[in-house]
């Protein structure tokens, strides 16, 4: 098996609903994230993708919530814009676009990896 680590990092507001302490009011991460996908299969080349397409692909996918308060966004208006919630949101969009699609390989995400801080991450994946 294979596995293969992208990141990419986006800057993003945010405020927890029903959260007694300072994050209950508005304010901002430059957020970090980190992508790992797996095969079990090389493609001719020898690569399971080509870093430059999942890359680009993960960077345009940010895009959706890079210089936004994740409050207004109708996902989370639903749901808390939790560090642990924002993971499961990229893990769960990114796993159905991009790269993992358009290459001929079985590509899967296996998690992804979500830094509000140098030392506070969260990790999801199923």
């Amino acid at each position: 098996m294979f596995e293969l680590s992208i990141k990419s990092d986006f800057a993003s507001a945010h405020f927890l609903k029903g959260y007694d302490g300072p994050c209950k009011d508005l304010h901002g991460h430059t957020w970090k994230v980190e992508v790992v996908a797996q095969s079990d299969q090389l493609n001719s080349v020898g690569l399971v993708v080509d870093f430059k397409e999942i890359k680009k692909q993960l960077k345009d996918f940010l895009m959706a919530i890079d210089h936004v308060n994740l409050n207004d966004l109708s996902y989370f208006q639903k749901v808390n814009p939790s560090t642990e919630n924002l993971a499961k949101y990229i893990y769960d969009g990114f796993s159905k676009v991009g790269a993992i699609h358009e290459s001929s390989l079985p590509l899967k995400i296996k998690r992804v990896t979500v830094w509000e801080s140098d030392v506070a991450s969260v990790t999801y994946y199923e």
